[in-house]
């Protein structure tokens, strides 16, 4: 039976792998994450898995794991069903927080934006190159949507799966409520762990057409 006091107390890891000073910046927060990104590849087990946080009309925020799909200057992209929990959110509040949390190398990206639709041509490009199963899985499931147990979701995938039985690899159709957002970004922290607590947080704050820079607290 597990202890229902669990002491978590002293759990805890010192931070020492790296620093990050002022003078390791990028000139934008992009360049800075493609920097970042690349040196976490090959380390960090999925390492476009970002928490992605959103508020619903009601104000009840909620946050889940989705892949970054895509990052350029327009910002941060992801897809999903866009009737999910996440897109009714959006579609209410488009304001949003995105964190990479890339724990073996001691870091973490933060993102503070503004999400908007990406276009049915940039939906339906992705959607073409998506393995053939996940294209199906789109169509089976009704994301966040109540079912009445596990068989329900396989007798839909075996259904979808019979539909396009006949239609060839990269042909399949988007369903009409899957989509893509962008995340324009107005803030970008870079986070690397310390000793003694004293870590490194550097924040790109947009300011007209470029970024400033500032060091954060720890």
């Amino acid at each position: 039976m597990a202890d229902p006091d669990l002491d978590l107390r002293s759990l805890r890891q010192e931070y020492a792998a790296a620093g990050l000073d002022e003078t390791d910046l990028e000139p934008d927060p992009v360049t800075m994450f493609r920097r970042w990104f690349a040196e976490v590849e090959g380390v960090v087990h999925e390492p476009n898995a970002m928490v992605v946080a959103t508020v619903s009309a009601e104000g009840q925020p909620s946050s889940r794991m989705v892949l970054l799909k895509g990052v350029s200057e327009a910002g941060f992209v992801f897809f999903t069903n866009t009737a999910s929990r996440k897109g009714r959110d959006l579609a209410a509040n488009p304001r949003c927080a995105l964190l990479f949390p890339w724990h073996p190398l001691e870091r973490q990206v933060r993102v503070d934006g503004v999400a908007s639709a990406l276009p049915p041509a940039a939906v339906a490009d992705y959607f073409a190159v998506r393995p053939r199963g996940s294209q199906l899985g789109a169509w089976a499931s009704h994301q966040s949507r109540p079912v009445a147990d596990r068989a329900e979701l396989a007798a839909a995938y075996q259904e979808v799966e019979a539909r396009f039985a006949d239609v060839p690899d990269g042909e399949v159709p988007v369903p009409e409520e899957w989509g893509g957002y962008v995340v324009l970004p107005s803030a970008v922290e870079f986070w690397q762990g310390r000793p003694g607590r004293m870590h490194d947080r550097l924040l790109y704050t947009r300011s007209g057409d470029g970024w400033t820079t500032q060091r954060l607290a720890p």
